[in-house]
């Protein structure tokens, strides 16, 4: 059994890069009246930095609750782990929770695949760049096999980070799909700051076919203010072979605290049981 320590808050520091939110929203609050009444049920865990301080791996949220109601100790479990392990561990423990934005889940895959990729690099400082190559698909398998993701929904995922901030934002409000997000990530910055300043003055969020439109248009080099208005100021079309269903109806399915990606997931796993036993009725017969 690991040791648990007493540490004064002032000497915990936030993990750098830390890619989730802490916010000070109704969780919060009910987060410090919980420890306030209980204390910290869960230790934070840590590892040790210079001058007697602590970095934390996971507890961040805890911390900003303590700090609430104004406790100047915090429970902790102290490791000693390198900088890709911790990586690795805080990306783990934060996935667990639940309403992550599609941001938070792209920086933090993308922190997890390099932290993964250096790992091997190190077992292995004598491979080439196909290797490397191949090292990267092996380290998208294993985030999409322990987050329950296909490897291409991580990649999607990953390719966020691309975006500017606006974007970014304009994602986790869910103002733009994730598919056209990942078709204009591949756009320059200033053709993403070009279509910040055309979605605001246009009133409009591009759609799939838009989206690759521009995508391609970027590719030739024949995106500027004109071609980018002409796209965006076009009527939208559905998009082929694609079905859209609105969230109001599906969201009375499934519990209050499910997010659109919960569902989403849910929904596939539906089906696939569904049609394993099509499957099975069928070879019975």
């Amino acid at each position: 059994m690991e040791n648990i320590k007493e540490v004064e808050l002032s000497k915990l520091l936030p993990f750098p890069d830390h890619p989730f939110r802490v916010l000070e929203d109704e969780s919060m609050r009910e987060m410090a009246e919980s420890i306030r009444e209980y204390g910290v049920l869960m230790p934070l865990v840590v590892r040790p930095v210079e001058e007697g301080q602590y970095e934390i791996i996971s507890g961040h949220r805890r911390k900003y609750a303590c700090e609430i109601i104004g406790m100047e100790t915090v429970p902790v479990i102290v490791r000693e782990l390198d900088r890709d392990a911790s990586i690795i561990m805080m990306v783990d423990s934060n996935l667990q929770r639940e309403n992550i934005l599609p941001s938070e889940r792209a920086a933090a895959y993308k922190m997890k695949l390099e932290a993964i990729k250096r790992q091997g690099q190190r077992s292995d400082l004598t491979c080439g760049q196909v290797d490397h190559k191949l090292n990267e698909s092996k380290s998208r398998d294993k985030i999409a096999e322990e987050t329950g993701e296909s490897g291409r929904q991580v990649q999607r995922y990953i390719r966020l980070t691309e975006l500017s901030p606006e974007l970014q934002q304009m994602v986790d409000e869910k103002k733009i799909a994730m598919t056209p997000a990942v078709e204009i990530s591949y756009l320059k910055p200033e053709e993403q700051k070009l279509l910040v300043e055309t979605i605001e003055s246009e009133q409009a969020t591009p759609s799939l076919s838009q989206a690759k439109r521009m995508k391609q248009m970027s590719r030739e080099g024949t995106l500027t203010d004109d071609t980018m208005l002409s796209v965006m100021s076009e009527q939208k079309k559905p998009e082929k072979n694609e079905i859209v269903l609105p969230y109001d109806a599906l969201a009375k399915f499934f519990p209050k605290n499910y997010t659109p990606h919960q569902m989403e997931r849910m929904i596939y796993k539906l089906l696939e049981n569904w049609q394993k036993k099509k499957q099975r009725q069928h070879g019975e017969r």
